[in-house]
């Protein structure tokens, strides 16, 4: 589940848009005096940039907000202190990175996305997603029994997202999501900012998508926190996407706590669980539309709804009819009849 695209429609924290300028109102139509003044609030990067690297305190400021959110203090001191904990400034700065590029050729051709991805209709993967039907047949029923949700489609979507966990991520979901919500201090951030031609109004955007996305990434941080302590797990072990995103189904920490299940009667949620990890697919599917008798347009509606790309949906739907053609048995020949 694309992390980036579901983020887009959470709401900011107030701090986001403290420097958002007014509506209708850019910078270049401002006084020359306003303009002057934003301009040496926001000097080029380089002349704000810190060129010290983090000290061994960096996390205070983030650890000291959860716990005013209610996290316990000594919990958090012990798990911010770990070695694997560590403060990656680069994270944010990639996505920022990448995001100007796009603003700054919004006028460019795009190109075209492909149909889908044809790697996934090779033999070997379509093997393992038949695998995969047959091992999982309880859980897969159980499924589609509650959510209506087709086993075909539910293993071509885990198949898309890790391979059927073979591959959930390397990165450590809380050092990712740390280091996003932390580089809201965007001096943190802007050493690492590639474009050295901002103009004022340019940095003024870019300090409101970091403050957006830091503001995002703290309340993905205090799931996967919650979501640790439910389950069992210790919080920095949990591999996760380069975004944060975590388990079999790539769950954001928030649609696990807000769609998890447990099928295997363990008492908690493990997305890294297989049968966990179908069913509470399937819920999110069921949660944002799929019904009985879904046409083929309204299934790939829903499927665009956990990740919004065309290429994504239509992988899934060819990956489910390759499975659902191999199930069926083949038609007697009646040639000669």
């Amino acid at each position: 589940m694309c992390p980036w695209t579901v983020c887009e429609r959470q709401p900011f924290h107030l701090s986001a848009r403290a420097v958002m300028p007014p509506r209708g109102l850019s910078l270049l139509a401002r006084p020359f005096g306003v303009a002057l003044l934003l301009a040496a609030f926001l000097l080029p990067v380089t002349a704000q940039a810190q060129t010290q690297p983090p000290g061994p305190d960096v996390w205070t400021p983030l650890t000291r907000r959860l716990v005013s959110d209610g996290f316990d203090q000594a919990s958090l001191a012990a798990l911010f202190s770990r070695a694997e904990v560590r403060f990656d400034p680069l994270i944010m700065a990639r996505k920022m990175n990448a995001l100007l590029e796009v603003k700054l050729s919004a006028r460019k051709p795009k190109p075209e996305a492909p149909e889908l991805y044809i790697s996934y209709l090779n033999p070997f993967l379509l093997m393992q997603a038949r695998s995969f039907l047959d091992t999982q047949r309880t859980a897969l029923r159980e499924a589609r029994v509650r959510f209506s949700v087709p086993e075909e489609i539910l293993t071509a979507l885990l198949l898309v997202e890790t391979k059927l966990g073979r591959n959930v991520g390397s990165k450590s979901a809380l050092a990712t999501l740390a280091s996003m919500a932390l580089a809201g201090d965007f001096s943190l951030v802007a050493p690492h900012i590639e474009r050295r031609d901002l103009t004022p109004e340019l940095s003024l955007w870019l300090r409101w998508r970091t403050a957006q996305k830091a503001a995002w990434a703290y309340k993905e941080l205090k799931a996967l926190l919650v979501y640790a302590k439910n389950a069992g797990f210790d919080p920095a072990s949990i591999p996760g996407s380069v975004y944060g995103a975590i388990g079999i189904c790539q769950f954001m920490p928030s649609n696990a706590l807000r769609y998890g299940m447990d099928l295997n009667g363990d008492g908690r949620v493990d997305l890294f669980s297989p049968s966990d990890a179908v069913l509470s697919t399937a819920r999110f599917l069921s949660a944002n539309g799929w019904r009985p008798n879904l046409s083929r347009e309204g299934q790939m509606a829903v499927l665009y709804r956990y990740n919004h790309s065309q290429s994504y949906t239509r992988t899934i739907m060819a990956v489910a009819d390759r499975l659902r053609d191999a199930e069926s048995p083949p038609e007697a020949d009646t040639a000669g009849w």
